[in-house]
This record gives structure tokens, sequence and C-alpha cells, in this order.
């Protein structure tokens, strides 16, 4: 460990002449000062790594000079040693933002001890994480190798996302390639495990397929409201499982995560197809035979989820339950203030709905401003922009909300998004749908190994324009380019986040349940 330059303030520093020399023989350099008026000036001129602070002092006290430095250096970490072990200044000194407190008479090993802890710790904490995700290399490439069932690839995302969070807040980058190269080794094997397996989970024998969204109403929210209880769902565009991770600790400050779970969105993985599934407790091709007015195919002008509010007052009728619910669909801060305000109004329903839109746009935003691209750069730039988003947004203020109330309440998504990276070449007619990952149509051209095709939408639950169309989908990081302009076409898209296709972070959504704190 390499020495640390360390400020110390007290009225007694003679008396700790055999700390200091321990310190020092440590190899750290110690300025020693005896009054806090002192005290201020020299941390003025110096920067140190670590300061530690007599409460007790004549003149200016430890307290009256801790705001002092903290307002010259809010960076330093700094340490209160006192004799007082009264509760009212342990509640000041904390209040004031000391980084830790030391009772008198200290031992040199408890400095030692408190110089590692507040100023050694994040390289610490670098080396341990870096070596445990070492180890852990090689068990997750076992998983991936073995896995079989959709729940092992849920087991498999989750430590995936843990260490790729993990690494991401360490300083040390020489493990993002490797973290990076597994996800893709993972990914690649997870696009084989859907090709293999998709159209089989809508089989209605199939009892081993994964929770999908039609299923949502029906097994989390139904068995609540028949209890008489009230059930609050935000459902977040695009918001992945990483989105949520990140944003966890600033939920849990007023909420207890009751449940952490993953389920599996439905292709195509965009919301015309996963959302609508999801309000309507249905597949797409069933919405499109019973509710006809309520769908539009790709081809169609026009919005492609106007109707989620009615397709769940038709799942309410279906299952033969009155349930008075509020919906609502948050495109700007604006209007998610105006949803807080009207906070007492919405928990007078027995279910109220918020789908908030931000993440989506933000990614929609990434690939047509030059800005938002070089903010989100990758993965770890696009999680900080949605925490920085949720942090300051009135979504937040919800949750605070909430928590005064015993209201369970879910989180979820209809999708993920993933950062694309390789063109993949397809020729279409004019009626051939838009999205980047996913193509839906006739007289398609492409090369089948690069693709998962469903050539019998049907057997999917996926409804058709035509009777000769097919879907089409990309896996992992690659995206679907025009020969047309192909390269300014590849240039625009590349690096740029997108849904519809295959990947871990498009298809594994997290469902969350929480519940105020006891």
């Amino acid at each position: 460990m390499k020495g640390a330059k360390i400020l110390w303030i007290d009225d007694e520093i003679d008396l700790l002449r055999i700390q200091i020399l321990f310190l020092e023989e440590k190899g750290h350099s110690v300025t020693t000062c005896n009054n806090g008026y002192d005290a201020i000036e020299i941390v003025e001129e110096e920067n140190f790594d670590i300061i530690f602070l007599d409460e007790n002092m004549p003149g200016m006290s430890g307290l009256d000079v801790l705001p002092e430095i903290k307002q010259i250096r809010p960076g330093t970490p700094v340490v209160m040693i006192t004799k007082n072990e009264e509760e009212d200044i342990m509640d000041e000194a904390i209040g004031s933002n000391i980084n830790d407190y030391l009772l008198k008479p200290v031992n040199p090993k408890q400095i030692l001890l408190t110089i590692k802890k507040n100023v050694d710790n994040k390289r610490l904490i670098q080396v341990k994480t870096t070596s445990n995700y070492r180890n852990e290399f090689r068990r997750i490439s076992n998983l991936i190798r073995e896995s079989r069932t959709s729940d092992d690839w849920i087991n498999i995302y989750k430590r995936l996302v843990h260490w790729e969070i993990e690494l991401s807040n360490s300083d040390d980058r020489t493990m993002d390639e490797i973290i990076k190269m597994q996800k893709e080794e993972a990914n690649v094997a997870f696009c084989k495990f859907i090709k293999t397996e998709y159209v089989s989970w809508f089989d209605e024998d199939n009892e081993m397929r994964p929770k999908l969204p039609f299923d949502f109403f029906r097994k989390k929210v139904i068995p609540i409201l028949d209890k008489g209880e009230k059930v609050f769902i935000i459902i977040i565009d695009n918001l992945r499982f990483d989105h949520w991770r990140t944003i966890r600790p600033l939920i849990e400050n007023f909420m207890d995560v009751k449940e952490e779970e993953i389920w599996y969105s439905i292709l195509p993985t965009s919301t015309q197809y996963a959302r609508n599934s999801f309000f309507a407790g249905l597949t797409p091709l069933d919405i499109s035979k019973r509710y006809p007015n309520f769908w539009l195919n790709d081809e169609c002008e026009g919005r492609k989820n106007m109707y989620e509010k009615k397709l769940l007052e038709e799942l309410f009728k279906r299952y033969r339950r009155k349930v008075k619910f509020a919906y609502k669909k948050v495109l700007d801060n604006k209007f998610g203030k105006k949803v807080v305000d009207n906070f007492s109004d919405l928990i007078q329903n027995q279910l109220s709905v918020i789908v908030y839109n931000f993440i989506d746009v933000l990614s929609h935003a990434r690939t047509e401003m030059k800005m938002i691209r070089e903010l989100a750069g990758d993965e770890q730039a696009y999680r900080a922009l949605a925490l920085t988003w949720f942090e300051y947004s009135p979504l937040l203020e919800l949750f605070k909300k909430l928590a005064k109330y015993k209201i369970k309440t879910f989180i979820t998504t209809d999708h993920g998004t993933v950062q694309v990276e390789n063109p993949v070449k397809v020729i279409g007619d004019k009626k051939t749908s838009t999205n980047l990952r996913y193509k839906q149509g006739r007289n398609l051209s492409y090369k089948r190994n690069q693709v998962f095709e469903i050539t019998k939408p049907q057997k999917a639950g996926l409804p058709v324009s035509n009777i000769s169309s097919s879907y089409i989908f990309t896996y992992n990081r690659d995206f679907f380019a025009y020969p047309n302009n192909y390269n300014h076409y590849v240039r625009y898209y590349k690096d740029t986040f997108q849904h519809g296709g295959i990947s871990l972070e498009e298809m594994l959504i997290p469902v969350i349940t929480l519940f105020p704190k006891e």
C-alpha cells in the first residue's frame, strides 16, 4: 500500500508521538496541528488523503472545524477522535458527514485499520473484485456450456449482470474485455437455446415454458385483487435487469424488495408485440383475432400501442372481475409531476398502472442525437444516464409517496434493449417492417444461418398480414441493413441501442415486487 498523506489535529498532539512514529515507520506522511484555526489554514494550502480530528479542543472544537474542512476539501475523509461517548455528539458528528470515528485512547493498529478502510478501501475492493471474477469466470463458462432450461439462463444472466456492474464500479479496466467476451459467449449460446425452444413455448401442453408477459396479470395481479388489496404497477419501457440493479439502492431507501424475478419477453421484443401482450393477457395472434380493432400490423399506419387501456379492460372482463383502475402513460417530466400531484386520487383505485417511457426515449435519442450518443457511449454510461434520470425524476417522488401506504407495487417492463454492432444484409419489399432487429413480411431475402426464422408465425403466437408472411430475427448484437446505401446505414446505426431481436438483454426482463418498509 502506498503511504497516505495524513493531517492529525489534536490539542494534545505531543502525547501522540508513539502513534505518529508508528505511522511514519509504515510509510505514511503525518502533518500535525494543535488547534482548529491553524488546521483550516493548512487544509486551504495542502491536500491530504485523510484527516484525524480531535472532537474536544479549546477555542474551535472539532465539531466547529469539521464543516470548515468539508467546505474546503469535501472529498477528503475525516475521522473524528473523541473521549465523549454521548449519543448526541455522535449524531452531530455523523450528521456533519464524518467518514469514521474512534474513541480515545486509540492504539496504532486502530489508526492503521482506519486508514486502510477510508483511503485504500477502493483499491482493495478493486483487487478483490477482479480476483473474485477471475475465480467465477470458469464457473460461469461451465454454466453456459451446461445450460439446458430457461431457468439456467436466468441464473447465468443474473451472474453476468452482477459482475458487469461490480467491475464497472472499479477503476481497473483490465477485465472489461473479459466480461464483454463472456457475455457475448453467453449470448451466442442463448440464441441457440431460443432457436431450439421458443416455438414450443406456445404449445398448450407445454408446462415447462417460462413466464411470459401475457401471464403477468393472471399470475401476479388478479390473486392480490381477489384478496381485496390494492396494487400499483409501474412499467418502465426498455428497463433492463442491469438498469433495475442500478436503481435498486435508491428504491430500497423507501421500499423493501419482496421478490426479484426475471421473466422472458416474447418475440419480437418490441412494444407493439410485448406490451400489447402484457396488457391483453394474450399472445399477439390472439389479440389480432379477438380484438382486430385494437391491433395494427407492422405495415399499418399509426401508433401500434394506442389501446393498452382497452386491452386491460377486456382482460378483466374475460376473467369476470370488476376492477376500478387508473391507467397513465408518462412521456415527459411535466406529466410525471402531474401524476405525483394527483397521487391521492390514484390510490382511490383498486389498481393503478403507470407506463414510463423515458429509457425507451433515451435509447432512441441516443440514435438520433450526437450529444446523447457521446454521453451514453457504452453499457456503463447507459446505466449511469438511466440512474441519473431516475434519481431526479418524478418517479422517485412517486415511490416516496407509495412508501407511506400498504400497497403492493410491481416494477417491470415489456422488453429490454441491446447495443448493436454487426450488420446483417436483408432484402424486402415496401411492406416489410422497418425494425432493425426483426423483419416481418413476404419475399424476404436473407442468409438463413444469420437469422432465426419463423415461417409459420401462428405457431409462435404471431399474426400475419399475408398468408405467405414470415418473421426473421437477428441474434446477439446483429442488426438488419439493406444493401441500398449500405455503408451510410451501417455507420448511422452501429453501436446504437435497439430492440426487437434475440439477446439476453432484450428477452430477460425484471419483474420486481415491492412493499413499503416495515
